[in-house]
C-alpha cells in the first residue's frame, strides 16, 4: 500500500448547494464501558482517531486496537442541517436492516445532524445503545456477523445536505471545507468488525425535518475500514496510536462522564440488534477473554448536556 495521509476527519462539502453546507465526521477514541448489567453514561474523547487515505484505493483507513471503544461525532460550524446515513458491517447502525445506499424516509433509517450530535453504538432501545467495539473478523464477535453471517469490516456513510432556499430561512455563519470520499472496497481476510459493548444511554432522535427539504440528487459516500493497530505501521506507514487506558486508570484521570437524553425526540420500537450477543458473552460461549479489562463500578453522576 503507499503511503496515506492523515486527515483526522472526514470532511463532507456540498458547495453546489451553498458555502455552508460542510459537515465534518470524527472517530472518537474512548473508554470501553463494562459489559455488566449497568447503564454507564457517555464517556468523552479520549482524542481522535487518525484517519489515512490510500488515493489508490480510494478507502480510508482508521486503527483500532482488539476490543477498543468509539463513537462517532458530527459537526458543522455552521448549523447547517444533515441526513446521514450509516452502516456498520453491512448492517444500518440505527435500523439493523441491510446497510442500502439509497434513503428510505418511511424507515427513517437516518440521522439528521444537529439534532443527533454523535453516536456511541448500536442502537438497542429508545434510552440505550450498545457501544461500537473492534473485534477481528471471523471470530463471532462481531454484530453483522451475527446476524447475517458476514460483515465486510467497513463503516459507510451517506450524507445529504438540506436544500439552499431551506436553509436561506434561517441563521447562516460562513464555513467552508473539502470533501473526502471513497468507494466500497472487499472485506480483507484480516479485517477488524464492530461488536456490541457494554450498555449506554443515549436516545437516537427520530427525524423531524420534513422530507422534501432534503437535497437527495446528489448525496455523498464515504467507506471507513476499520484495520487493527497492531498492522498500522505496515499498512500506513505511521506508527499506530497509543493502547486505550484501563478503566483503572480512566478513573484516576478523573475524567467526567456526560448525559444526553431527549425523551420528546427519542426513536421508539425494538431493534434487531438486541438478538446480537455482546462481545463478552460470544467469548463466554466460545470459552475465550477477549475483554482485557471488564471490571464493573458504580459510575459518577454525570454531567447534563441539553440537546
Amino acid at each position: 500500500m503507499s503511503s496515506t495521509k492523515d486527515l483526522d476527519s472526514l470532511v463532507f462539502a456540498f458547495p453546489e448547494v451553498h458555502e455552508d453546507a460542510t459537515l465534518r465526521i470524527t472517530f472518537e477514541r474512548t473508554l470501553r464501558v463494562p459489559d455488566d448489567e449497568t447503564t454507564y453514561g457517555l464517556p468523552p474523547s479520549l482524542g481522535e482517531f487518525p484517519v489515512f487515505l490510500d488515493p489508490r484505493a480510494r478507502e480510508s483507513l482508521i486503527p483500532m486496537w482488539q476490543s477498543e471503544a468509539m463513537w462517532m461525532n458530527f459537526s458543522t460550524n455552521s448549523g447547517y442541517p444533515f441526513l446521514v446515513k450509516i452502516g456498520v458491517g453491512g448492517l444500518n447502525a440505527i435500523t439493523g436492516e441491510p446497510f442500502r445506499s439509497e434513503i428510505d424516509f418511511a424507515d427513517d433509517d437516518y440521522v439528521e445532524i444537529p439534532t443527533q450530535p454523535w453516536l456511541d453504538g448500536f442502537y438497542a432501545d429508545p434510552t440505550t445503545v450498545r457501544q461500537f467495539v473492534a473485534m477481528p473478523l471471523g471470530g463471532g464477535y462481531s454484530v453483522a456477523e451475527q446476524l447475517t453471517g458476514t460483515d465486510d469490516g467497513t463503516i459507510r456513510l451517506v450524507v445529504a445536505p438540506l436544500r439552499a432556499d431551506k436553509w436561506a430561512e434561517r441563521p447562516q455563519f460562513r464555513y467552508m471545507s473539502e470533501m473526502i470520499c471513497g468507494s466500497v472496497p472487499d472485506a480483507s481476510a484480516d479485517g477488524m468488525g464492530l461488536g456490541a459493548g457494554g450498555s449506554i444511554t443515549q436516545s437516537i432522535a427520530t427525524p423531524i425535518e420534513p422530507t422534501e427539504n432534503w437535497e437527495t440528487s446528489s448525496p455523498a459516500k464515504a467507506v471507513v475500514r476499520i484495520i487493527n493497530s497492531a498492522a498500522c505501521q505496515e499498512l500506513t506507514n505511521a506508527n499506530p496510536p497509543h493502547k486505550p487506558l484501563t478503566i483503572e486508570q480512566y478513573r484516576q484521570y478523573n475524567y467526567p462522564w456526560f448525559q444526553w437524553y431527549e425523551d420528546s425526540l427519542a426513536r421508539q420500537g425494538d431493534s434487531p440488534f438486541n438478538k446480537a450477543k455482546t462481545v463478552k458473552q460470544v467469548g463466554e460461549d466460545n470459552d475465550e477473554q477477549p475483554l482485557p479489562d471488564n471490571t464493573s463500578f458504580a459510575p459518577p453522576t454525570p454531567i447534563v448536556l441539553g440537546p
